[in-house]
């Protein structure tokens, strides 16, 4: 077996032959008359190799926090930009609208009265937001209905 295959510490054959032939470790040359056991014998790379893998956890656990915080920071600013641009949006539509309904009255002023124009503007506006406001309850209560605790009929 080549050198480099073989792991420290490992029991091999061929540690048990030198062993054999006259090579004492130095715990068991000690006192043989205290009646002292020889300590067993550890392996200070398992140890260290422990020590390196606890290390490259606590790093990589720490760059994966520091990731996850530059990640949400990120994600912060893009969705305080979105939420930003959606109330200019709404903002801009709402003026949209106001000058549609201005540009109703202008226009349906030469038709009926001005208080024609006017009436019938608001009224069909009104009109729109009653059918917008129907949808929401609509929607609310299929809503509500999905999480309602389901009834089972009982046997009579």
């Amino acid at each position: 077996m080549n050198d480099e295959d073989r792991q420290p510490g490992a029991g091999h054959a061929d540690d048990a032959a030198t062993a054999a032939l006259g090579d004492i470790s130095p715990a068991s040359s000690g006192d043989a008359s205290k009646g002292t056991s020889a300590a067993p014998d550890f392996d200070e790379s398992l140890f260290e190799e422990a020590a390196a893998l606890i290390d490259g956890g606590r790093n990589y656990a720490q760059a994966e926090l520091a990731f996850q915080k530059n990640r949400a920071a990120l994600v912060g600013k893009s969705v305080g930009i979105a939420v930003a641009c959606v109330i200019l949006g709404l903002i801009l539509l709402n003026i949209a609208f106001l000058a549609l309904a201005v540009g109703l009255v202008i226009a349906l002023a030469p038709l009926v009265t001005i208080w024609g124009a006017i009436a019938i503007v608001v009224s069909v506006l009104l009109l729109i937001v009653g059918f917008l406001i129907f949808i929401a309850i609509q929607r609310g209560k299929m809503i509500s209905a999905m999480f309602a605790p389901s009834v089972e009929a009982e046997d009579p």
